[in-house]
């Protein structure tokens, strides 16, 4: 008998069980292979959908065809939970330990592959993977002896012999690097995100009547973009201010890069300083290691996403080939919950099908995603972690990280290094001293790129950073006056606050002021309450009205700090981290054009800061520096902003956070990087409760972790904006009838158009009727009204510095 994996829509033509599980196996073993796991992700693969050879399947998926509209309840046959259970029956009974890990991590991979990874052991001290894989199945022995009609016996079991192999041979990697033991969880989703992606892959081709797609030639293409990149760099060298100290100490800088790519894998540091010329530099490294070690991809990893347009932007421009460059930040569709079924709701299923896989050779992302990859729960992130593998990764101002992720994100690093084959690069102008850290990064030896940084530095120095704080703060109309002379003696002020709620109320002061607002300066205007194509605009228009030596005030939250290639002649930071202020002194005097330029520090009273708390305690950890600075201004070099100054700030953070840097959770009294790792308190309580050792050997509560973990902990929600006119058609093309290529290239082109809304923002929007929904409600739309040409979206909250950077 013929059993049925999925019924094609608009043909009813059938893919069988049989050679949907060869077909899901075979890109299993290409997946895994990367890292030496071929065989235990193929295992996942061939019996993942070992539930479906029934009876009741099989009726359950013919009804739910012949009845679109009226399908049988999801979820009413549970398919995923016969190849975990016939993997544990087989071989978790051997007194071999290595046998019990194997079946108990490709078992859970196979009972979660349509809802996320189970609980080991969860904190009301059960095992939900023992209770599962324990499950009575009506039609269990049918499900074998199907499979067993096309695979033999010995066959199998020495195909799961071939994947105890490589088990062993990571368990003793982690023991020889001293890793910590959530290296083993990291391992075990890897082989999940192997089967996610091959089975969604493989349903999507199905589906769309498509062959298998042929892997993408990055190779040739990273070997054009290095001799593109290499003729835009000669050009450069007969430009007529070539000779510049400050040009020929990029030059040698990037040539350093260039010859530090032929170094093996490993985890290094990029300390450019601001202005340096970083991405092209980063991507010289990036390309040469690619192509010298057979990398398959090259993936920037940014903490805004302005930023990422703007690199993304600039490589385009030089590479000249946009379909092999992906950008991926704000999802439209949020949300991953993935029922236990196969789903048969047309829209849900064109959506899942529509999601990016980070396929090409080029990906610029934010940590935000990076970090989902890794923990967040469900499906629809972790999908991608096994595209990281044998990759070169550039982070992009590494020191931009959250707090209570620094372990979680280091762990995640180790693992890509020493288990993943990545090459690992950590750029930024103030590297964070991670020596302070519990959970330290495995650096290569001799990691740092960049030679002599302290005469880099002091060639670098184009500012002086004055401390004007005072005790009780600067209100709006203060703060303008302050402006206003500041505008007296040059021609253009940034002004960078920490919220959005400050940043608007001095706007509107500035824009009263004679000779500040109509008619005097122009006054520009930059927050993420703007979606990302609104901002690009702001930004064109600031950049011309520099270059025209126009009359220019910008009063902006964080977004412009970081990475944006914009130089004003005074630069104002409320106070806040070090290493922030020192971002923001990179947009002054950049390109050295004056001799010296003046970064005024001052404290905003206007700043309510209860929901950025990293803020909060980096802006006390720099009075400290300030305190100690004007006591003994020796001790740093006199100079704010000096490596020195820039350790002490760390050191002192780092000390100050050490507590929360595990991913604290209060409800559980645990953090998230124990609930990975060996999770003793559990295992302990487990053994005293039942008076007994688990029946299991992993212990990890992944699920239990992954509930807990985001990266931003005020939950946003994306919402399409009506910028401009295109936004406008983009947004109507919504409602009509689009298959899942259509929808998913729908997706990429409205990715400009979103803005992140706090849930506290988005009950504002919702009680004035301002948002409405498309797509049978799976997204959110902005009302025209309630988007502004000034500001974006119409609500003033706080909370800027995350929202950011999904």
């Amino acid at each position: 008998m013929k059993y049925i994996a999925h019924i094609r829509q608009k043909d009813g033509c059938i893919q069988t069980v049989k050679d949907h599980l060869q077909e899901v196996k075979d890109s299993c073993e290409r997946y895994g292979g990367k890292i030496g796991v071929g065989h235990l992700a193929g295992l996942a693969g061939w019996l993942h959908d070992l539930g479906k050879n029934t009876n009741e399947f099989k009726m359950y998926i013919q009804e739910a065809v012949a009845n679109p509209d009226a399908p049988p309840r999801r979820g009413s046959v549970d398919h995923s939970t016969a190849g975990g259970k016939f993997l544990f029956d087989r071989y978790h009974h051997s007194s071999s330990v290595n046998d019990k890990v194997a079946a108990e991590w490709v078992g859970n991979c196979i009972i979660s592959h349509h809802q996320g990874l189970r609980d080991f052991i969860d904190p009301e001290l059960t095992s939900p993977f023992l209770k599962r894989v324990s499950k009575d199945l009506e039609e269990f022995e049918q499900t074998k002896s199907e499979f067993f009609e096309h695979v033999s016996q010995q066959e199998l079991d020495q195909y799961f012999s071939e994947a105890k192999k490589e088990l062993e041979h990571y368990l003793g990697l982690i023991k020889q690097h001293k890793l910590p033991s959530i290296a083993a969880s990291l391992l075990m989703k890897y082989i999940f995100s192997c089967l996610i992606d091959a089975d969604r892959t493989n349903t999507r081709q199905f589906e769309e009547d498509e062959e298998t797609e042929q892997p993408l030639d990055s190779h040739s293409f990273f070997k054009r973009s290095y001799d593109a990149l290499t003729n835009m760099l000669v050009k450069l060298e007969h430009e007529s201010d070539s000779e510049e100290p400050i040009n020929r100490l990029r030059r040698e800088m990037s040539r350093q890069c260039d010859d530090f790519a032929l170094r093996p894998s490993g985890i290094y540091t990029l300390s450019i300083p601001t202005g340096g010329g970083k991405t092209l530099a980063s991507l010289r490294y990036a390309l040469k290691h690619a192509m010298t070690f057979n990398k398959e991809r090259i993936i920037y990893i940014v903490p805004y996403t302005t930023i990422i347009e703007q690199n993304a932007a600039e490589i385009r421009g030089i590479l000249q080939e946009d379909d092999m460059i992906l950008e991926h930040h704000s999802n439209v569709i949020e949300g991953d919950d993935e029922l236990e079924n196969e789903d048969y709701d047309v829209y849900q299923k064109k959506i899942k099908l529509a999601r990016d896989t980070w396929d090409r050779p080029i990906i610029f992302t934010t940590m935000v995603q990076f970090l989902n990859t890794f923990y967040a729960k469900g499906t629809r992130n972790v999908r991608r972690l096994h595209q990281l593998s044998n990759s070169v990764i550039i982070f992009d101002e590494v020191q931009s990280v959250p707090v209570k992720c620094i372990s979680l994100f280091n762990a995640a690093l180790n693992f890509l290094h020493i288990m993943g084959d990545s090459s690992l690069l950590l750029c930024t102008a103030t590297q964070p001293a991670l020596d302070f850290v519990k959970h330290k990064l495995h650096f290569s030896n001799q990691a740092e790129i960049i030679e002599n940084m302290d005469e880099v530095g002091k060639s670098f120095k184009r500012v002086e950073v004055v401390n004007r704080t005072t005790t009780l703060g600067w209100g709006a109309e203060e703060l303008a006056d302050f402006i206003q002379e500041q505008m007296e003696e040059v021609n253009s002020l940034l002004v960078i606050l920490n919220t959005k709620m400050a940043v608007r109320k001095l706007f509107d002061q500035l824009y009263q002021r004679e000779g500040l607002g109509e008619g005097g300066a122009r006054l520009f205007h930059l927050s993420t309450n703007m979606c990302a194509a609104h901002r690009k605009d702001v930004l064109s228009e600031l950049k011309r009205a520099l270059e025209a030596n126009e009359r220019v005030i910008c009063v902006s939250t964080q977004l412009i700090e970081a990475g944006v290639n914009i130089s004003f002649e005074c630069v104002v930071r409320s106070l806040s981290g070090l290493d922030s202020i020192a971002q923001a002194a990179g947009r002054c005097n950049r390109h050295g054009k004056d001799k010296l330029r003046y970064v005024y520090i001052i404290k905003s009273a206007d700043e309510n800061l209860s929901r950025l708390p990293e803020i909060q305690i980096g802006r006390e950890q720099t009075e400290r520096i300030l305190n100690e600075f004007e006591q003994d201004p020796q001790r740093f070099d006199h100079d704010l902003l000096s490596a020195s100054a820039m350790k002490a700030y760390f050191e002192y953070y780092y000390h100050n956070i050490k507590e929360e840097m595990d991913y604290p959770v209060s409800k559980l009294e645990k953090n998230l990087f124990d609930l990975l790792s060996a999770n003793k308190d559990y295992y302990g309580a487990y053994k005293n409760k039942c008076g007994k050792n688990p029946e299991i050997l992993s212990r990890p509560s992944i699920a239990t972790a992954e509930q807990y973990f985001e990266v931003i902990s005020n939950k946003a929600t994306s919402v399409l904006v009506p910028y401009n006119n295109e936004a406008e058609e983009l947004i109507l093309a919504f409602n009509g009838e689009l298959d899942s290529r259509e929808l998913g290239g729908l997706l990429r082109k409205l990715q400009p158009y979103v803005v992140n809304i706090y849930d506290h923002e988005l009950k504002k929007l919702e009680k004035n009727g301002d948002l409405y929904p498309l797509l049978h409600g799976h997204v959110l739309a902005l009302r025209e009204t309630a988007y502004s040409g000034q500001f974006g979206v119409g609500s003033e909250g706080e909370g800027e510095w995350s929202m950011a950077m999904i």
